[in-house]
């Protein structure tokens, strides 16, 4: 099972584990890392790289809210500087509350295919519901 690590702006990370327990009716086996407005992002990405070598064993799996965002940026430093560590790890970008969920109950046996099933996950929780009123 991968260690999921959601890496958002503030108060995002948080207010989706809230939500994942709630529809889930347990709390969800992942980590929020929340990147607050102040902190420097060197020393964030320092802070998450320290939590993913300290569980190298288990593979990453990195949600974050918007690509080329701070968090994504920090994410994605990080996770190379682990990979230096022996991390194995993935990073998506353009999290829903779908991939969050999906994420906590589709199997994880293979990184590609699974990262595949997040991003279907993403896309079908989309849906224009104008036609639908």
């Amino acid at each position: 099972m991968a260690h999921i690590v959601l890496v958002m702006h503030e108060p995002l990370g948080r207010a989706f584990a809230e939500c994942a327990a709630h529809v889930l009716g347990r709390e969800p086996q992942l980590t929020v890392f929340d990147v607050v407005a102040d902190e420097s992002p060197e020393l964030a990405g320092e802070r998450l790289t320290r939590l993913l070598v300290a569980r190298r064993g288990v593979p990453a799996l990195l949600l974050s809210d918007i690509f080329g965002a701070t968090p994504f940026n920090i994410a994605r430093k990080a996770l190379s500087q682990a990979s230096e560590q022996g991390v194995q790890g993935h990073l998506m970008t353009g999290t829903n509350l779908c991939m969050v969920l999906k994420a906590l109950t589709a199997n994880q046996d293979d990184p590609e295919r699974f990262s595949e099933t997040l991003r279907q996950a993403a896309v079908r929780g989309i849906v224009d519901a104008a036609s639908l009123v």
